[in-house]
């Protein structure tokens, strides 16, 4: 009986850890805790192994990154300037898409009805096409109000661009430059109708120097 159960003992952490950095190293898109769950053998804790990765590959040329609610592996970010040849130079996004996705990383889930009364303009098709193409937005939960209208919400690709874990470590001006999809125009403001000045004021600073 003893040895009949051993057969459903998960494997010692140390493999536990190699098979998940085997997966991780396999997939090119981050890759959720769920679906680490499903493909290691019964018993296994990929949660544990994920931190005993991550913190061997600390100091290390790629590093354990969380973005969303998934793990990949990343180059380490001081030595990003390596990879300068291989990077794909972004194409610059139109000032209304911009304007656009910055209205939705920070008021996320928003409709389009939303969106155009912060901007106080009306947002076109092809701008959110545009984003929707680039992979940085996605369609969100439908709203319980009359229409039941459709919201938008950052993907994870979105996240994983600007090396983020989560839409609550949103860039600022200085990486929307870097990353070439911001020019030097003053960026609107992005407080929602009904907030306070100092509100609006905290919300404006992270889009000027």
């Amino acid at each position: 009986m003893a040895e009949n159960d051993s057969l459903f003992d998960a494997p010692p952490m140390g493999e536990q850890e190699r098979m998940v950095e085997a997966i991780l190293f396999a997939r090119p898109e981050p890759v959720t805790l769920a679906e680490l769950q499903a493909r290691l053998p019964h018993g296994c804790d990929p949660a544990e192994a994920l931190v005993h990765l991550k913190k061997r590959y600390e100091g290390r040329g790629v590093t354990l990154v969380r973005i969303g609610d998934a793990w990949a592996f990343r180059t380490a970010p001081d030595l990003g300037f390596l990879m300068a040849r291989e990077t794909v130079e972004t194409r610059k996004l139109s000032r209304a898409a911009i304007e656009t996705l910055a209205i939705i990383a920070y008021h996320q889930p928003v409709t389009r009805a939303e969106i155009e009364e912060i901007r106080g303009v009306a947002v076109s098709r092809g701008t959110v096409d545009q984003l929707l193409e680039l992979d940085w937005i996605r369609l969100g939960r439908r709203r319980m109000s009359p229409g039941r209208p459709v919201t938008f919400v950052v993907t994870e690709g979105f996240l994983d661009h600007f090396g983020l874990e989560s839409a609550r470590d949103l860039p600022g001006l200085k990486e929307l430059r870097a990353a070439g999809l911001l020019d030097n125009r003053p960026a609107p403001s992005l407080a929602m109708p009904g907030e306070d000045d100092d509100a609006a004021s905290g919300q404006s600073e992270l889009f000027e120097e």
